[in-house]
């Protein structure tokens, strides 16, 4: 049977029926009477030749062929809802997906969400966070903004910033070092990236201690451990400019290493879409205007 030959209205006289499992309910949603709503339902088993409820002398309760149709017509509803939602004063607003390691999310992406909303007021924006190891495809990601050396298989990416990582710790702890030296004998907090700590030990000249403290897979909640006097957290400390300024955390000595940047990655066999190629534009500008390139 061809779709078009459905009656539409008797579809969603049936779907909100199934759902609520009442003709009355279903009525009092859709604003038309019970008996409207009976009546299209019966034009619509009499149209399929099938009997998609059973009328109980409370109620009614769905058949096999009913529990089939239920899922099917809820989700064409829901699919149709949210897209029309997106028409708004003659314009359609396009959906783009974006993922972003949580550091950059939040010491980058929020502080600039009033000039996103403003530059791109007819995107519908979905930013979704992470630790760094999102799958672009299984998790349905249209931009991923991860941190690494850029490459990775069967990805385009475009260089955002460089992230060098430095120390950080409570105003206290703080206060029992005067050299690199000091750290030794201290909780060093690591990410799963194990050589952070040995890299920046090298800087300085030091010998790196047997690592030991905590590990963590986000930066956010290692800072949030080190302000709360746990260790010291080898981070980005761009991305923490709001808790310097705050005094949360100190950053007792300026010695910087690179091991990674942030990118903009996205599947090389994904075709690149207007709002994708908006936005785009705009993070790679905003980075560059506001001069972020951290070295």
């Amino acid at each position: 049977m061809e779709v078009s030959q459905l009656p539409l209205n008797a579809l969603r006289a049936f779907e909100a029926s199934a759902r609520l499992l009442s003709f009355t309910r279903a009525g009092l949603e859709l604003r038309v009477s019970q008996t409207a709503v009976s009546h299209q339902v019966k034009s619509l088993e009499e149209v399929l030749g099938v009997s998609l409820f059973e009328r109980l002398p409370r109620g009614v309760a769905l058949t096999d062929e009913g529990h089939a149709l239920l899922p099917v017509l809820t989700d064409a509803f829901r699919r149709m809802s949210t897209t029309l939602s997106r028409f708004e004063d003659g314009n359609f607003r396009e959906t783009l997906t974006v993922g972003a390691v949580g550091t950059f999310a939040t010491g980058w992406l929020l502080p600039h969400l009033d000039h996103l909303s403003r530059d791109l007021d007819q995107i519908d924006l979905r930013l979704k966070t992470n630790n760094n190891r999102a799958d672009i495809l299984a998790d349905g990601l249209d931009y991923f903004i991860r941190f690494g050396d850029g490459a990775w298989h069967g990805t385009n990416a475009i260089k955002l910033m460089d992230a060098p990582l430095s120390p950080v710790c409570a105003p206290s702890v703080a206060r029992e070092m005067k050299t690199p030296r000091d750290l030794i004998d201290k909780p060093l907090l690591r990410s799963y990236r194990v050589d952070e700590w040995a890299l920046w030990f090298e800087t300085v000249s030091l010998p790196a201690p047997l690592a030991r403290g905590w590990m963590f897979d986000s930066s956010l909640t290692m800072v949030e451990a080190a302000a709360q006097g746990a260790g010291i957290a080898l981070v980005p400390v761009k991305m923490f400019q709001h808790d310097l300024m705050r005094g949360r955390i100190v950053q007792p000595f300026q010695t910087e290493v690179k091991t990674g940047s942030y990118w903009l990655t996205w599947l090389k066999s994904r075709q690149e879409t207007n709002a994708m190629q908006k936005f785009r534009h705009w993070l790679l500008h905003s980075v560059r205007d506001q001069k972020l390139q951290f070295s």
